[in-house]
């Protein structure tokens, strides 16, 4: 069980909610800048072929990243039904409250993490 306060899990449960929704719409928003590169003829001089294709690959790599977001919210909002939420799921001790302000979908302490991406 956390040490949050059920006001705490609320707001938090509020806020990726709310984040998964807005990510949900700007993954809609880039999916037509990802699709397929077509070469408009009468735009030559406007866009060449290789400028669409770096936003096309900008948007498909935007679209990965949402894609791992919305995992760790759905993650993270599963954690919360559980009464889990808040807990590193590699050592098992909570995350700080800090860091859980900043992105309450981290699935893991500050220490794990920092672990993780050496």
């Amino acid at each position: 069980m956390s040490k949050l306060s059920s006001k705490q899990l609320d707001e938090f449960r509020q806020r990726l909610v709310s984040a998964r929704e807005d990510l949900r719409t700007q993954y809609e928003n880039e999916k037509a800048a990802a699709d397929t590169v077509q070469l408009d003829q009468t735009k030559v001089g406007r866009l060449s072929r290789m400028d669409a294709m770096q936003l096309q690959s900008m948007a498909q790599s935007t679209m990965r990243n949402i894609e791992t977001r919305l995992k760790r919210i759905g993650e993270a909002l599963n954690k919360l039904d559980e009464d889990d939420f808040g807990y590193c799921d590699e050592c098992g001790n909570e995350i700080a409250l800090e860091r859980l302000e900043v992105q309450p979908e981290a699935p893991c302490c500050f220490a794990c993490q920092s672990r993780q991406e050496r």
